[in-house]
């Protein structure tokens, strides 16, 4: 069973060494992460000891990210009257649906393939212009 923190628990753990964060409700400590967080340690430092799933939910973090996260997972948060109220926003997907085969990153590779075979054909008709004006 993970532990139950107050918010006032949570607010006590700001410091770089000694950092928790509080998304959907979970409690994680991120301290061990401070150093290698993409965004920089300043982004982390922000929201310690807080409530950061709105800062977290509105960078659209990758789902290795979200694996991350979930290994620093230390416990949820017991409210208690005047602490802030939770977070509406869902969880975002880290990424656009793409199909188990991968097939929208095929199509990708095709739409670039046609468009510069596209633009290699008008550079083509526009070089056989210019060369029939110039006779």
């Amino acid at each position: 069973m993970s532990k139950e923190f107050t918010f006032s628990e949570v607010a006590e753990h700001t410091s770089k060494k000694d950092l928790f964060l509080v998304i959907h409700d979970k409690v994680y400590n991120t301290s061990s992460f401070v150093d290698e967080h993409p965004g920089g340690e300043e982004v982390l430092l922000d929201v310690g000891g807080q409530d950061a799933t709105e800062a977290f939910e509105d960078v659209g973090h990758s789902d290795e990210a979200r694996e991350i996260l979930d290994g620093m997972l230390v416990g949820t948060v017991k409210r208690q009257p005047g602490d802030p109220s939770p977070s509406n926003q869902p969880p975002k997907p880290a990424a656009p649906s793409t199909s188990p085969d991968g097939s929208s990153s095929v199509m990708l590779y095709i739409i670039m393939l046609i468009g510069g075979l596209g633009a290699f054909g008008a550079y083509k008709y526009m070089q056989a212009q210019s060369e029939q004006s110039s006779s």
